[in-house]
Order: structure tokens, then C-alpha cells, then sequence
């Protein structure tokens, strides 16, 4: 469970990164298209009214906040485990693993690394003379050499093999091939709503996105179509059924508008809270829909986040509309189907008879 608890906080913490890096790199390519991704660096030489120079900078510094991800990535998922003298050994292994190609993978395994040799080192009761020096020296500096030896000799090289093999098969597949992983990754996204599932769903898109294979802006788009399903199902489903729905409920029907409208899948969990054997399963099947549709209708993104505000951004947008359109439709129809009215409790228990010794009306009073 800790395990599980420190690899979500390094997601958490990753997350900005990604989506800014990515935000900045779709710019990027809306300004300039292709040809700013083959730019010198900016820094040898600038033309401020140039909108190819800005098109680079846009992209150069997306893929300069984008190359952060493992790093930081690593770096978090060590300091949940061992606190602050892991963060080094962390940042260090995600790096060693940016570098020999075992990418996002390679990242997890260096942060749990460094986070549990750290935490073993830090059992250790040094003479008085060191202990002032442990934390900001001994702890920091054995667990990178440990860290680091590891991960460029042992653990490195086999895992960006992996990285190769799945990044082929993923070139490899057909086009219906790519639509089944895209409904696979739906229903992981509304498995949960923001919980391991979901998370791992978001994870493989984004390290998709930075490998350059060309299926993979069609998986993130599935999966940003997917993610926001739940949220605006929910709102629709309790705008119209609003019978079928606490007061409380349809007031996070309406805060859910706005945060499926930016991709934040959580906003639905209130509704799976309540009913989750009921809910869950319709989000899942609106999900799948829309994940599997974006792919079928060619929509596609650099862009992990921002929902609806950066559909200027998304190759094909009224694909990914209607995807997310068809997901919200499908998970609304069903979760109205299976609910029954959230109206008042009918009494069905027999009125009391009153008492024979209860004192009658006063004499002359109409009954």
C-alpha cells in the first residue's frame, strides 16, 4: 500500500509538468507547424518578429518541461518513501533512466529504489560526530551511488529494451487494434475515477506522447475523451433525471459541467460514491465509447490536459466532440435506466389507534 501511495503522489506531482510541457509543445506546432520541432535552438539566434522563432521557443521549451517528467517523476515517488534525503538519489535515477531510454517505466523503478535504500540507510545510528551530516550528505550521497550503480548496470539497459519492443508493437498495430486499446484505456480511465487504474490509463498515453510514435497522439486524445465523460455524464444524467437524484447529488451535477469540461475525471466520483454498483459500470461503458470512437474518428493530441480549452490544439476536433458527446450520451442513458427515484420515503407502517384512555374533544366542541 505504501508503494502504491508513493508512486501516485510522484504521478500527482509529475502531472504539471506534463501538461504544461505539453501545452507548450502544441503551440507550438499550431504556430509553426512541423517545421518547429526542426529549429535551431533559439538561443543561437532569435527574430522577435518572426513567427517561426516563436513557433521554437514554444516547442523548445515544451520539450524542455516535457524531458522533466522522469525526473520528477522518480524524484517524488522517492521523498514519499524516505522523505527529503531521497529526493536526490530520485532525481538522479530518473535522469540515469531519461538517458538510457528505459523512460517512464525505468523512473518508477529508480524512485522505489532510491526510496527504499534510503529508508534502509536511514536505520542506521552513526557516531555522534557524523549524525549532524546524515541527512544532507551520507543518506543523499550512498543512496545515489547505490541508485545510480544500479540502474545504469542492472536495471537500465534491460528495461529500454522493453521500452523498444512496446513502442513497436505499438507502431505495429492496425488500425482496429489501435481502437480496442483506445476503449481498453476508457475503461480503465472510469474504472476508478483518478485512482491507480486511471492514473496507469493517463501514464501510458503521456509516455507514448514522448516517444514521437505517430499512434500516440491518437491514444492521448482517446484518453482525454475518455477522462472527461464521466464528469459530463453525470451532470446530464442529473439535470434531466433530476428526480432520480439527491439535492445533494444535483448539486455536484452542476459543479460537474464545469470539470469534465476540463478534463478532471474525479468530479463524478461523488455519484460512484453513492451508488457505485449502479454508476460505475455506466461511466465505464460511456467511457469505452468515447475512447474507442476518438481513435475510430482520427482526433488526436499533444496535449494531455486542459479538457475542452484546448480543443484548438487537437487534431480533428470534431472528432474528439463527438466522441466525448456519444461517451457523456451512452453513460447518462444507462445510469438513468438503472436508478430509481431519489424522492421521499413512502410511510407504509399502519396509523396507531388511539388511546381508550386519550381525553375526547370538550362537550359542545364540533369533532
Amino acid at each position: 500500500m505504501q508503494i502504491r501511495d508513493a508512486l501516485m503522489s510522484g504521478v500527482s506531482h509529475a502531472v504539471p509538468f506534463v501538461v504544461t510541457g505539453g501545452v507548450l509543445i502544441a503551440l507550438g506546432y499550431g504556430l509553426g507547424g512541423d517545421r518547429s520541432g526542426a529549429a535551431e535552438p533559439v538561443s543561437a539566434g532569435f527574430d522577435w518578429f518572426s513567427s517561426a522563432s516563436w513557433a521554437a521557443l514554444l516547442f523548445q521549451l515544451g520539450t524542455l518541461t516535457f524531458g522533466l517528467l522522469v525526473p520528477v517523476l522518480s524524484g517524488y515517488v522517492a521523498h514519499a518513501l524516505a522523505e527529503r534525503p531521497a529526493l536526490v538519489p530520485g532525481f538522479v535515477g530518473g535522469a540515469i533512466a531519461v538517458q538510457t531510454g528505459a523512460g517512464f517505466v525505468g523512473g518508477l523503478v529508480a524512485g522505489v529504489l532510491a526510496g527504499t535504500v534510503v529508508r534502509g540507510l536511514a536505520r542506521w545510528q552513526p557516531p555522534a560526530p557524523v549524525a549532524g551530516i546524515r541527512p544532507v550528505l551520507v543518506l543523499p550521497l550512498v543512496g545515489t551511488l547505490v541508485t545510480g550503480a544500479v540502474m545504469l548496470l542492472a536495471v537500465g539497459p534491460p528495461l529500454a529494451a522493453l521500452g523498444s519492443a512496446l513502442d513497436a508493437g505499438l507502431d505495429d498495430l492496425s488500425r482496429s487494434g489501435v481502437v480496442l486499446l483506445g476503449a481498453g484505456l476508457g475503461l480503465m480511465m472510469a474504472a476508478d475515477l483518478g485512482g491507480p487504474l486511471n492514473k496507469t490509463a493517463f501514464t501510458f498515453a503521456v509516455t507514448g506522447l514522448s516517444t514521437g510514435s505517430p499512434a500516440a497522439s491518437t491514444i492521448m486524445a482517446a484518453v482525454l475523451a475518455a477522462g472527461m465523460t464521466p464528469p459530463l455524464a453525470m451532470a446530464l444524467a442529473s439535470t434531466v433525471g433530476s428526480r432520480r437524484f439527491t439535492p445533494a447529488e444535483r448539486q455536484h451535477g452542476r459543479a460537474a459541467w464545469l470539470l469534465g469540461a476540463t478534463y478532471v475525471t474525479e468530479g463524478a466520483i461523488p455519484f460512484a460514491a453513492a451508488d457505485p454498483l449502479r454508476v460505475i459500470p455506466s461511466l465505464m461503458a460511456g467511457s469505452a465509447t468515447a475512447g474507442a470512437l476518438s481513435v475510430a474518428l482520427s482526433a488526436s493530441t499533444a496535449t494531455p490536459h486542459g479538457g475542452l480549452f484546448v480543443l484548438p490544439l487537437v487534431g480533428h476536433p470534431l472528432g474528439l466532440v463527438v466522441a466525448i458527446a456519444a461517451g457523456v450520451l451512452v453513460s447518462a442513458a444507462a445510469v438513468l435506466a438503472l436508478k430509481r427515484p431519489a424522492g421521499p420515503r413512502i410511510r407504509t407502517d399502519p396509523p396507531q389507534p388511539r388511546s381508550a384512555t386519550a381525553p375526547g374533544p370538550p362537550a359542545g366542541e364540533a369533532t
